[in-house]
């Protein structure tokens, strides 16, 4: 006696989307029978056909499949973890800061006041190019400040500058006062929730009015202290030092009500601030310590890279063998260069750190696979059917930093419009190689080059790729560059231009040519193959092309005003005596 099935359904987790083939493999039958059974329903699908949820599930109904929505799980989220410290084994941390403000405003002088060193002269076009961390003591307490660029092109450094800060000193000239990436900073800060302390400068100049500064601030909803508010307002002077010392006690007595603690006495975990790859010591990363104590010995993981910390440098270049929280140090001993933002841990043992990373590199490729698969059914499809024919420009990125590949990338990013969207294929600090231009050349890409030069196999590839590599050392001009590049994709905008006019004195009849206007110029020039229009009596009676142009019997280029021509007109033969013919051409606009 056959026995009797199982008629319970099955639990079937199933994805957003799946292909056929997944389906099937996880429902134990032959894609095939889903292919055939689609078929049947008019739908030609093949095995590696995306289905939606709703999809999916009506066939998995059918072959008695239960199915409900796959809760993925969140690998990397799991990985960061972190268990709360206890109350007792917290002590008292130097606060972080970041500085930031419109450009120009004095953010570099200002960290220059309060480090009484000078860095500004070795910057290109005036811009902090490179990030840097320091602590800085007043009164046996000490602050570390994050020497991160303030600007427009660095949000995204500067987001991730404030999220890994307790206070961020926002720089408003006081001769300049409010201005959009002021605004833009204060943003970044709400939505990071950090501490706002104002630091007016330049008031030591004519125009300052400091005034006026705390009135435009409470327009984005900073009240200073003395009008009633809540927000520390500093006047300082960066050029005469002015007002530093009380802007760096300010910024302690808002870290004490802060309380920030943490426990040194556990592994460490903290931020990439930067990393770089360097030629004599390979991959160097600056790690700001949040939690912990880092050792030089301790095993260490950080996004996709992982090593053991062969070396310690503090802000000064000196060595050191450990470092505690709210300490920035340069570590030596990854084994590539981790992005900077990158949440770093530090495992107890070389086998836990190489699985954090494999893991973390698995799960990032997984899930760019997933985005492109999604990005490119969806949206770009329906921006093309839109554009009708979308425009796009590639562009791979190279920096000799990995903070400035994220700030150069997310504003070329943003120059993106309706006609031409830029597509960021590749991103990576080092030096331009040979890999770069191949993938460049095969997808007709452009190599933005910041601080970096590409080696010599590069070079050569490119030339025979006639691949394009530009290289800048201001991220202005790389920005102007590629908009530039844009306006000359963009679809042109033609315009007409008068060339001139002529006036038909005689009429020649010729066989085979029709009839050939015998005429005289009386103003600018007449040229070969220009478009005309004819007029009589002020109305316009043809619009077309110039099919020849002769002076004798001689086909000419041009015939200049003073001068008599022969000209025949494209399928038009209609022609009298006293006709104006004008001649014009069309001409690109640039935009």
């Amino acid at each position: 006696m056959e026995k009797k099935k199982d008629l319970e359904p099955k639990k079937l987790p199933l994805p957003e989307s799946i292909s056929i083939g997944d389906l099937a493999e996880r429902m134990k039958i032959q894609a095939s029978a889903i292919i055939k059974k689609l078929f049947l329903e008019g739908k030609m699908l093949t095995v590696n056909s995306e289905l939606d949820f709703e999809a999916a599930g009506e066939i998995a109904l059918e072959y008695n499949f239960d199915p409900e929505p796959e809760e993925k799980e969140d690998v990397i989220g799991k990985l960061l973890e972190d268990i709360e410290d206890t109350k007792e084994t917290l002590v008292t941390r130097p606060p972080v800061v970041c500085v930031m403000g419109h450009v120009d405003h004095g953010k570099t002088s200002l960290l220059d006041a309060i480090r009484h060193t000078n860095v500004t002269d070795c910057e290109a076009g005036g811009i902090t190019q490179h990030i840097g961390a320091y602590m800085v003591k007043l009164k046996d307490r000490r602050i570390t400040f994050l020497d991160t660029p303030g600007h427009e092109a660095f949000t995204a450094m500067r987001m991730r500058g404030a999220n890994s800060t307790d206070i961020a000193i926002l720089v408003v000239a006081a001769d300049d006062g409010v201005k959009p990436q002021t605004v833009e900073a204060i943003n970044h800060a709400k939505a990071a929730g950090v501490e706002l302390v104002v630091a007016i400068n330049k008031i030591d100049k004519p125009g300052a009015d400091v005034n006026r500064v705390k009135q435009e601030l409470t327009e984005y909803g900073l009240v200073a202290e003395d009008w009633g508010g809540s927000t520390v307002c500093v006047p300082v002077s960066a050029k005469s030092k002015e007002g530093i010392e009380d802007l760096l006690e300010m910024v302690l007595l808002t870290a004490d009500v802060q309380e920030l603690k943490a426990n040194p006495d556990r592994q460490a975990r903290g931020v990439v601030i930067e990393a770089q790859l360097d030629k004599g010591r390979g991959a160097v990363a600056t790690v700001l310590i949040q939690k912990g104590t880092l050792h030089v010995g301790d095993f260490i993981a950080a996004g996709s890279a992982y090593g053991k910390v062969r070396a310690m440098m503090d802000d000064k270049g000196n060595r050191v063998k450990e470092a505690g929280p709210s300490t920035p140090v340069e570590i030596l001993g990854l084994n590539g260069v981790p992005m900077a933002g990158e949440v770093f841990v530090s495992p107890k043992t070389d086998r836990e750190a190489r699985e954090f990373a494999e893991t973390f590199i698995k799960e990032s490729r997984e899930k760019m696979i997933e985005d492109t698969k999604l990005r490119m059914s969806l949206e770009d499809l329906y921006s093309q059917i839109q554009s009708g024919n979308l425009k796009e420009l590639n562009i791979i990125i190279k920096a000799d930093v990995a903070g400035s590949v994220e700030a150069v990338k997310q504003s070329l990013l943003k120059l993106s419009n309706e006609e031409v969207v830029v597509k960021c294929i590749h991103e990576a600090a080092g030096a331009i190689n040979e890999s770069d231009v191949i993938l460049a050349s095969a997808s007709n890409a452009v190599i933005i080059g910041f601080n970096v030069k590409p080696d010599a196999i590069a070079k050569e590839t490119a030339e025979r790729e006639n691949v394009d590599i530009r290289l800048y050392s201001v991220i202005y001009d790389a920005i102007a560059d590629v908009e530039r590049a844009m306006k000359g994709m963009l679809d042109p905008v033609y315009e007409e231009k008068v060339l001139g006019h002529a006036e038909i004195r005689q009429i020649f009849k010729a066989s085979g040519v029709g009839n050939i206007a015998g005429s005289y110029v009386l103003d600018g020039v007449i040229q070969r193959g220009c478009k005309i229009r004819i007029s009589r009596e002020g109305k316009q009676i043809y619009e077309g092309e110039l099919a020849s142009l002769k002076r004798f019997k001689d086909d000419v280029k041009e015939v200049r005003s003073g001068f008599e021509c022969g000209l025949v007109f494209e399928k038009f033969n209609d022609i009298q005596e006293l006709d104006i013919v004008e001649a014009y051409t069309m001409v690109e606009v640039p935009r």
